[in-house]
């Protein structure tokens, strides 16, 4: 049983310089994210490079998060795959896995209309006993799970929750008023999180709490106690560093953060290349300004 509410960081798969898969630094990390306070934790996700990876490694990862996180909070997976067929073989396979819920992405291969976003994620929800998080991105899929979508939804009682990441800061309003408490939602983007509180999300998929887990906790624990003053003195600091999520190369950036904040690889997996010149400098710059205000305050 999942309690949607709270930090769940995406968290980044960590590989060697080669590319290959570091368990070691990933279950690191997982162990770090869950000693600074985070409520969940989602492996495989866009930032997880799962779309990089095989099905074997996909488990090792799974398998690793669940051994890293010894029950201390819920091990989330992403499931991102082209066909239907493949993905509720997936959702079956990762459940065995040891995974204790799905964050859904919609089909990676075809733009789906209304009537196929509602049987692809049907279809899902029936393949597995898991708790489904749809990951609602229509900016980078092009498929928005509108309210039509969700309303025949309704009826999945494994579909959850909703990561809102259309950028519409509104959609949590308005799923909210059509729904009521049916969904769960979730801000899935980091620079709207603030915003997002204050309409009542419960949770926050984010990013950048791979980098700063303790502050990022902070920040939403202060929304939630409508500590809104205290909440914007962390924000304005992060909020510059917050935007390298939205970037599509959210990847080398936070995993550079990563690197700059703890030590932790940077490295990904090609196509994907390390970051070099006035881009690398730009995010650098970017994080040790961070890097220097949180300082200053502590």
């Amino acid at each position: 049983m999942i309690e949607w509410k709270g930090v769940f960081p995406a968290v980044t798969t960590k590989m060697t310089q080669d590319g290959t898969v570091d368990l070691d630094a990933t279950k690191f990390s997982i162990d770090r994210l869950i000693k600074n306070g985070v409520s969940g934790v989602i492996v495989l996700p866009m930032l997880g490079e799962n779309a990089s990876l095989s099905l074997v490694e996909r488990e090792s990862v799974i398998r690793a998060a669940v051994e890293a996180a010894a029950g201390r909070v819920p091990v989330l997976s992403g499931l991102a795959e082209i066909t239907l067929e493949t993905a509720k073989a997936n959702a079956k396979a990762y459940e065995s896995f040891g995974a204790q819920g799905l964050m859904v992405f919609p089909s990676l291969g075809y733009k789906t209309d209304v009537r196929e976003t509602t049987t692809w994620y049907q279809e899902i929800a029936a393949a597995s006993s898991l708790p489904i998080m749809i990951y609602n991105n229509p900016i980078a899929y092009g498929v928005d799970v509108t309210a039509e979508v969700l309303r025949d939804l309704v009826g999945c009682p494994t579909i959850q929750c909703i990561k809102e990441e259309t950028g519409d800061i509104r959609r949590v309003t308005d799923t909210y008023i059509e729904f009521g408490d049916r969904f769960n939602v979730f801000c899935g983007v980091d620079d709207l999180i603030v915003e997002s509180s204050a309409l009542g999300v419960t949770g926050w998929v984010s990013g950048m709490t791979n980098v700063w887990p303790a502050e990022c906790v902070k920040i939403f624990n202060l929304c939630a106690q409508e500590k809104y003053s205290e909440a914007r003195k962390l924000y304005h600091i992060l909020t510059p560093s917050f935007h390298l999520d939205t970037h599509v190369k959210l990847v080398q950036y936070i995993k550079l953060a990563e690197h700059l904040v703890y030590g932790g690889p940077e490295w990904t997996r090609a196509p994907r290349l390390t970051l070099v010149g006035e881009e690398r400098d730009f995010v650098v710059n970017t994080i040790k300004r961070a890097i220097s205000a949180l300082a200053a305050i502590n």
